[in-house]
């Protein structure tokens, strides 16, 4: 993986950083290289920029793109409490989801690359997903978190044939659990978990089109959902 892993690369969030070249790439990020067979990135604002596949594409060319997703309702909850534990929101969770219902919160772009109180909109997946699909159609792998946190190989299995690597190999690390919430947070009241669910509802429908299969959460019942 790209060293430093912290702070993430972002390389195709600016065109200036992405017309380097790959020369510069890899000297940059994995000048720590010998002779692995693959090398990756993680920069999780890449989602959110629409331009960020075609700057990949015109730098890399070929590339296995791999997306991990959650329960966009949990997904909502532990980015709120990032941004709170790095003192950047301040509103009670249940405030700032309802608020978020209706607007988007004002953030400084020369504080973080992406809005630290975007906490619904991050969970369309969908329509973060569609320009990746379409500039890397047959390369483009989506793995939910909870098929890898289920115990089970084959979902890990699934990402290493993704990638082209053994697929028996089974990090050191495994199981491990990090980043790890220190108190969970109160249920969400029925009545906001049901507008969360009518928010979430076309796009996961159109989620679900995209990737030809279920989605391993339902948006239209959240109860007991929300311990992140």
């Amino acid at each position: 993986m790209a060293r430093p892993a912290r702070p993430e690369p972002k390389v195709f969030l600016s065109d200036e950083a992405a017309d380097k070249g790959l020369e510069w790439y890899q000297q940059t990020f994995f000048a720590h290289m010998a002779s692995e067979r693959v090398l990756g990135e993680k920069s999780t604002s890449y989602l959110e920029d629409r331009r960020a596949p075609h700057r990949a594409a015109r730098m890399l060319g070929a590339a296995e793109i791999m997306v991990l997703l959650r329960d966009p309702v949990q997904r909502a909850v532990s980015n709120w409490r990032f941004s709170t534990d790095n003192g950047l929101e301040t509103r009670p969770l249940e405030r700032a989801l309802r608020e978020n219902l209706t607007s988007a919160a004002a953030w400084d772009p020369a504080a973080s690359s992406v809005s630290p109180f975007a906490y619904l909109e991050r969970g369309r997946y969908s329509y973060y997903l569609d320009p990746w699909a379409e500039t890397f159609p047959a390369t483009m792998h989506v793995c939910f978190l909870r098929d890898l946190r289920s115990g089970s190989d084959t979902a890990l299995r699934d990402v290493y044939g993704g990638l082209g690597v053994d697929r028996e190999f089974r990090p050191p690390q495994r199981g491990q659990v990090v980043n790890q919430s220190r108190e969970p947070v109160s249920p969400l009241p029925a009545d906001l978990l049901a507008q969360l669910g009518e928010y979430y509802a076309d796009s996961d429908a159109a989620l679900t089109r995209l990737l030809g299969r279920d989605l391993p959460w339902s948006t239209r019942d959240q109860r007991g959902s929300t311990h992140v």
